[in-house]
């Protein structure tokens, strides 16, 4: 075992699993392990509490230290994660805000990312032509503010669901003469949910039907106050078109920055996000990182998730090519064999040959993630979470066919809270279960309840393989039961039926005076001795039943594969017909 160091490790009061990997220097498989132990199940994306990290570093042989909750849950985040002699409080330097940009289709987001682009480029660099790397930074009174330039709160959400925690700030852009749309209140119960402060900005003001104070009141029904009504909401008008207000929005963007206290640690290990990626013809693999903390160069040694690599070149947003970039900073990096996906966190080590150990066990526990195992909270999983204390308050995200459907099981909920567990809604709207709600709900470990809606197919499929958890009802009354037996350990688990396998009847034995052998062809999946089965005839359901025997030859088997022939029985059933199908099927918790 390698020496531990001497100084105490300052660990954040949240941190992600991966994230206290990298500063233990450790494989975030043996983490998990240590968690495992502690009765604490989590995965590789999973925030713990100073509390779970402590008792695992202590095993590991670390001492620790709680770092100072910064003033705001988002300067939180970017508390820098420290690092053996990096982690002093005189290491810890002011960093640029970084900011999102999220509003609804038409709002004018693309026209003021642009207008802020081309006209507060950094002192020095007017006339430099713009990358587009997916971020870039512009300097106001002396000070840099980062953008993502990312495609909305879709694009954002994502992130968040893979662990990427990178936006101090969220910008809303609303139009004066449009108002508060259903993409808009996306955008706040994305940038809610992410516990990062909003500012308006309330662009098109040079448009005729604009009218301000129409959509003040809109967002004050959103819940979204201003400051000119008495609330905490900074709103500023603009007009991307016509160039004004942009310096009024920058100058408000400082200044909720500074309220935040952004401080990051230049002198720790690098740990960096991705924001965007592409394989580019002439030049490889090229990744843009946000640096959270620490200061990356060319040549370093870097991790990102299953992938690594040697730092070959590294751009600003200008394109111009750099040795080394702070925290706050977007680059555009060369070097990584693979592209990564967008929010896949950048770690740097200290060689290759640990490079490769941790890369080899974040690709085992990606094999052990899609094998099974939830990354979201369940109803059902909701019981054990609270008595282990993991859960204080329970997300829900609530999709119904009419607003109507919406405010009543909004009422029916708002009595549900238990002293142990309060209930909180991310996000409702009208409308079928979409990918972007499933997204919202992986990031913020929230349950997706549908009332009387369906759930579109690329939105089952990302739920599933995020492991998130949708609860379908139309009935009012059984929804609120349900929520109230999962707040208090009682409600009993749900089934859904999994196909495992069919087969074709091609001829028929008669053993003894009853007995009926079903010789059958395995047309697709498999058939298991003791599986339950139907016999389907001309498409309707003829018995259900269970499997009493398969043979092979003369061989009893417990199961026969797709493409191999066997014989089958059922329990009290001999009426098969050649052409007959026998449908395996088994019942797995929802």
């Amino acid at each position: 075992m390698k020496a531990r160091p001497t100084e105490p490790v300052a660990i954040p009061p949240q941190v992600p699993v991966r994230d206290l990997a990298a500063l233990l220097e450790v494989a975030p498989m043996e983490i998990i392990r240590e968690l495992f132990k502690h009765n604490i199940l989590a995965n590789i994306n999973q925030v713990i509490t100073y509390e779970s990290a402590a008792l695992v570093a202590k095993e590991l042989g670390y001492e620790t230290l709680e770092a100072a909750p910064p003033p705001t849950q988002s300067a939180q985040k970017h508390e820098p994660s420290g690092h053996a002699g990096g982690h002093h409080e005189a290491h810890l330097v002011h960093r640029s805000p970084v900011v999102t940009v999220m509003g609804h289709v038409d709002h004018g987001k693309t026209s003021l990312l642009d207008t802020i682009r081309k006209t507060r480029v950094a002192a020095g660099e007017a006339g430099g032509i713009t990358q587009h790397i997916g971020a870039y930074q512009v300097e106001v009174n002396g000070k840099k503010i980062t953008f993502l330039d990312t495609p909305g709160h879709e694009a954002f959400t994502a992130m968040r669901a893979r662990g990427a925690q990178v936006t101090d700030i969220a910008v809303i852009v609303v139009a004066a003469d449009d108002g508060v749309m259903p993409q808009t209140l996306e955008a706040i119960d994305h940038a809610r949910a992410a516990k990062v402060p909003i500012i308006v900005a309330l662009n098109k003001m040079d448009k005729p039907g604009a009218n301000p104070d129409h959509v003040k009141s809109q967002l004050a029904d959103a819940g979204v106050v201003i400051e000119e009504y008495g609330g905490d909401v900074v709103c500023v008008p603009v007009s991307a078109r016509q160039n004004t207000g942009i310096d009024e929005l920058l100058e408000m963007i400082l200044l909720v920055a500074d309220v935040q206290d952004l401080k990051a640690n230049p002198q720790a290990k690098v740990l960096g996000a991705i924001i965007e990626s592409r394989l580019d013809k002439n030049r490889g693999v090229a990744a843009t990182v946000l640096i959270e903390q620490g200061s990356l160069k060319v040549g370093d040694v870097v991790v990102v998730g299953a992938i690594f690599g040697r730092v070959r070149a590294m751009f600003d947003d200008k394109g111009k090519q750099i040795k080394k970039a702070g925290p706050s900073t977007p680059v555009e990096i060369l070097g990584l064999p693979e592209v990564p996906r967008a929010g896949d966190r950048l770690v740097e080590v200290a060689d290759e040959k640990t490079a490769r150990s941790l890369a080899t066990q974040h690709a085992q526990q990606q094999k052990v993630e899609s094998a099974g195992g939830t990354r979201a909270i369940s109803l059902d999983s909701l019981s054990s979470e609270i008595q282990a204390g993991k859960v204080k308050e329970l997300n829900l995200l609530i999709k119904a066919d009419v607003q109507g459907s919406l405010e009543a099981i909004k009422q029916t909920l708002d009595r549900l809270d238990e002293d142990t567990v309060k209930v909180r809604i991310l996000h409702d709207g009208v409308g079928n279960i979409s990918e972007t709600d499933v997204h919202l709900a992986s990031a913020s470990n929230a349950v997706i309840i549908g009332f009387s809606v369906k759930v579109d197919s690329a939105a089952q499929r990302l739920a599933q393989n995020e492991g998130v958890d949708i609860r379908s009802y139309d009935v009012i009354y059984k929804l609120g039961d349900d929520i109230e037996a999962a707040l208090k350990g009682m409600l009993e688990p749900t089934y859904r039926e999994q196909v495992d396998g069919h087969a074709e009847v091609l001829q028929l034995f008669k053993v003894g005076k009853t007995t009926v052998i079903a010789g059958c062809r395995i047309t697709d999946g498999k058939l298991m001795r003791s599986s339950q089965a139907r016999v389907l005839r001309n498409g309707k359901v003829v018995l259900s039943g269970q499997i009493a025997s398969l043979r092979r030859g003369k061989d009893d088997v417990r199961e026969v594969a797709s493409g191999f022939e066997c014989g089958v029985t059922l329990e009290d059933f001999n009426q098969f017909e050649v052409g007959d199908v026998i449908e395996a099927f088994s019942k797995v918790r929802a």
